[in-house]
Protein backbone atom coordinates (compact mmCIF):
# COMPACT_ATOMS: atom_id res chain seq x y z
CA UNK A 1 0.00 0.00 0.00
CA UNK A 2 1.25 3.29 -1.03
CA UNK A 3 1.94 4.95 2.52
CA UNK A 4 1.62 8.31 0.91
CA UNK A 5 -1.93 7.48 0.43
CA UNK A 6 -2.97 7.15 3.99
CA UNK A 7 -0.56 9.78 5.61
CA UNK A 8 -2.36 12.48 3.35
CA UNK A 9 -5.37 11.62 5.39
CA UNK A 10 -6.48 13.54 8.70
CA UNK A 11 -8.17 11.04 11.08
CA UNK A 12 -9.74 12.65 13.83
CA UNK A 13 -8.95 11.66 17.11
CA UNK A 14 -10.95 8.67 17.18
CA UNK A 15 -8.70 7.42 14.09
CA UNK A 16 -12.06 8.22 12.10
CA UNK A 17 -12.65 9.67 9.16
CA UNK A 18 -15.78 10.71 7.49
CA UNK A 19 -16.59 9.13 4.01
CA UNK A 20 -19.35 10.19 1.66
CA UNK A 21 -20.79 7.62 -0.45
CA UNK A 22 -22.02 8.23 -3.80
CA UNK A 23 -23.33 6.32 -6.65
CA UNK A 24 -21.00 6.51 -9.24
CA UNK A 25 -23.78 6.78 -12.38
CA UNK A 26 -26.61 8.83 -11.07
CA UNK A 27 -24.06 10.99 -8.52
CA UNK A 28 -27.11 10.61 -6.05
CA UNK A 29 -25.47 10.17 -2.31
CA UNK A 30 -25.95 6.69 -1.19
CA UNK A 31 -24.61 6.92 2.68
CA UNK A 32 -22.45 8.52 5.15
CA UNK A 33 -20.04 6.65 7.01
CA UNK A 34 -16.42 6.45 8.88
CA UNK A 35 -13.73 4.96 8.02
CA UNK A 36 -10.45 4.41 10.16
CA UNK A 37 -7.12 4.04 8.49
CA UNK A 38 -7.40 -0.10 8.38
CA UNK A 39 -10.79 0.23 6.69
CA UNK A 40 -9.26 2.66 3.99
CA UNK A 41 -6.36 0.35 3.18
CA UNK A 42 -8.79 -2.68 2.57
CA UNK A 43 -10.77 -0.35 -0.08
CA UNK A 44 -7.77 1.12 -1.59
CA UNK A 45 -6.37 -2.92 -2.09
CA UNK A 46 -9.79 -4.22 -2.86
CA UNK A 47 -11.64 -2.04 -4.26
CA UNK A 48 -14.82 -2.62 -2.25
CA UNK A 49 -16.25 -0.42 0.27
CA UNK A 50 -15.14 -1.27 4.06
CA UNK A 51 -16.02 0.86 6.55
CA UNK A 52 -16.00 1.25 10.49
CA UNK A 53 -18.45 0.44 12.30
CA UNK A 54 -18.98 2.50 15.48
CA UNK A 55 -21.74 0.96 16.97
CA UNK A 56 -20.12 -2.53 17.02
CA UNK A 57 -16.87 -1.41 17.24
CA UNK A 58 -15.50 -3.38 14.24
CA UNK A 59 -14.66 -3.79 10.24
CA UNK A 60 -17.66 -3.39 8.20
CA UNK A 61 -17.36 -4.93 5.00
CA UNK A 62 -20.45 -3.41 2.95
CA UNK A 63 -22.93 -6.00 1.48
CA UNK A 64 -21.12 -8.55 4.27
CA UNK A 65 -25.13 -9.36 5.39
CA UNK A 66 -27.12 -8.41 2.84
CA UNK A 67 -25.51 -8.89 -0.19
CA UNK A 68 -25.96 -5.46 -0.88
CA UNK A 69 -22.30 -4.51 -1.82
CA UNK A 70 -20.66 -1.18 -3.31
CA UNK A 71 -17.73 -1.95 -6.23
CA UNK A 72 -15.26 1.40 -5.41
CA UNK A 73 -14.75 3.37 -8.90
CA UNK A 74 -13.28 6.42 -7.74
CA UNK A 75 -11.84 7.90 -3.80
CA UNK A 76 -11.22 11.69 -3.93
CA UNK A 77 -9.76 13.84 -0.27
CA UNK A 78 -10.79 17.20 0.21
CA UNK A 79 -8.54 20.25 0.34
CA UNK A 80 -8.16 19.89 4.02
CA UNK A 81 -7.54 15.71 4.11
CA UNK A 82 -9.80 15.35 6.91
CA UNK A 83 -13.02 13.93 4.54
CA UNK A 84 -13.44 11.36 1.49
CA UNK A 85 -15.66 10.68 -1.55
CA UNK A 86 -16.15 7.69 -2.79
CA UNK A 87 -17.96 6.70 -6.00
CA UNK A 88 -19.42 3.26 -6.32
CA UNK A 89 -21.19 1.12 -8.46
CA UNK A 90 -23.96 -0.12 -5.54
CA UNK A 91 -25.60 -3.51 -5.70
CA UNK A 92 -29.03 -3.75 -4.59
CA UNK A 93 -29.80 -0.83 -1.90
CA UNK A 94 -27.11 1.52 0.07
CA UNK A 95 -29.28 1.45 3.70
CA UNK A 96 -30.13 -1.00 6.01
CA UNK A 97 -33.86 0.26 6.14
CA UNK A 98 -33.83 -1.28 2.58
CA UNK A 99 -33.82 1.98 0.94
CA UNK A 100 -31.83 2.60 -1.86
CA UNK A 101 -30.02 5.66 -0.23
CA UNK A 102 -29.93 6.39 3.64
CA UNK A 103 -30.81 10.04 2.73
CA UNK A 104 -34.61 9.02 1.96
CA UNK A 105 -36.06 11.92 3.94
CA UNK A 106 -37.03 15.06 2.96
CA UNK A 107 -38.20 18.24 4.82
CA UNK A 108 -41.94 19.19 4.29
CA UNK A 109 -43.14 22.16 6.15
CA UNK A 110 -42.23 21.13 9.58
CA UNK A 111 -41.61 17.27 9.65
CA UNK A 112 -39.88 14.96 7.57
CA UNK A 113 -41.46 12.69 4.86
CA UNK A 114 -39.99 9.47 3.18
CA UNK A 115 -39.35 10.03 -0.64
CA UNK A 116 -36.63 7.71 -1.37
CA UNK A 117 -36.77 4.65 -3.10
CA UNK A 118 -37.32 1.01 -1.59
CA UNK A 119 -35.52 -1.82 -2.98
CA UNK A 120 -35.58 -4.68 -0.43
CA UNK A 121 -37.17 -5.53 2.68
CA UNK A 122 -35.03 -5.27 5.69
CA UNK A 123 -37.12 -7.82 7.65
CA UNK A 124 -36.26 -10.72 4.92
CA UNK A 125 -32.62 -9.31 4.72
CA UNK A 126 -31.82 -8.95 8.31
CA UNK A 127 -34.76 -10.52 10.33
CA UNK A 128 -36.47 -8.88 12.83
CA UNK A 129 -33.37 -7.58 14.67
CA UNK A 130 -33.16 -4.28 13.56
Amino acid sequence: MNEQLLEAVKFDDKGLVGVIVQDNATKDVLMFAWMNRESLEITLRDRLACYWSRSRQKLWLKGESSGHTQKVLDIRLDCDGDAIVIAVEQKGGACHTGHRSCFYRVVEGAKWVEQGEKVFDSDDVYGSKQ
